[in-house]
């Protein structure tokens, strides 16, 4: 018999200690996180770097994506209508300014982490940030020389992530006739919708296997940002066009003709263009940037 829809009835919570839930996304979050820094310890054996990077990349990295992502969705997704708020709308000049972030009027909720709320474009700026802290501070090889290492191992992490919000039942797409559609009854849904959840899953696979290969067989990491280029493109790319047919995450975003999600995409795509185009302009390196420079000091 074929199924018409996937019914999903899944518990996000994985076991109670106490009073206190550990759910699966937060599980799923710290297993990607731990398999992204073996990657990096990996990768970098192979590369005979000082044997304290994959630590301090560790370190950086951990508190960049966490610290952008939360951000991140505060800044981007939280404007509400003022009157949800109980506050009146703010007039500027000629203007009323209907939305209000809570977060702006309340800085503390920001630390309320485990309430949920965190942005993979945030998270990507946590990252970067993090990338030219950790280089100007420590390896002074070039962020792209970094990031050509760690976005493998984000395609593992990310893969997780998307997994967490299947078992959460959030963030995902419009109705469907697919006989893949998912009943997320949890929410209360009547019809199947599109698990855009498990698409942000392959298209990870996909950015790992290609990101992968061209460290391994294509010799790609011999002009800095090249994977790193290639991974903005496959991911956001993917995410711009699979936006077309998700749900929108807040109210706000019903007017917009692109969506939150895809106008902050667009700036990763250009950015992933232009690392791909400077990788061919400039010359092949063979080795670490700076190596000779950094055993000198």
């Amino acid at each position: 018999m074929i199924l018409d829809y996937i019914t999903w009835n899944v518990d996000p919570v994985a076991f109670s200690l106490w009073s206190f839930e550990v759910r699966w996304y937060g599980i799923l979050w710290a297993i990607g996180i731990y398999l992204c820094y073996l990657i990096q310890v990996w990768l970098y054996k192979h590369d005979k770097t000082p044997a304290d990077w994959p630590d301090k990349i560790f370190t950086y990295m951990v508190l960049g994506v966490i610290i952008g992502a939360r951000l991140g969705h505060c800044w981007f997704y939280e404007w509400h209508e003022a009157s949800t708020l109980g506050l009146e709308p703010i007039q500027i000049f000629a203007w009323n300014i209907n939305y209000r972030n809570p977060y702006i009027e309340n800085p503390f909720l920001l630390l309320k982490i485990w309430e949920g709320g965190l942005s993979s474009h945030g998270g990507a700026i946590g990252l970067i940030t993090a990338g030219i802290l950790l280089d100007r501070h420590h390896f002074h090889t070039g962020i792209n020389w970094i990031f050509d290492r760690l976005v493998i191992g984000i395609c593992v992490t990310a893969t997780l992530i998307r997994f967490g919000n299947l078992m959460n039942s959030e963030i995902y797409g419009n109705p469907t006739d697919l006989p893949w559609g998912f009943l997320f009854v949890r929410n209360g849904d009547t019809l199947p919708c599109h698990p855009t959840q498990i698409y942000e899953m392959l298209y990870c696979i996909v950015a790992f296997i290609v990101t992968m290969l061209m460290y391994w067989r294509w010799g790609a990491a011999r002009r800095p940002g090249l994977i790193f280029g290639v991974f903005f493109e496959i991911i956001f790319v993917t995410r711009f066009c699979l936006e077309f047919i998700k749900l929108d995450q807040e109210s706000f975003e019903s007017s917009m003709i692109l969506n939150m999600g895809q106008i902050l995409s667009i700036p990763f795509i250009i950015y992933g263009i232009w690392l791909i185009v400077n990788a061919f302009r400039n010359p092949p390196i063979d080795g670490i940037p700076n190596q000779k420079k950094q055993k000198t000091k």
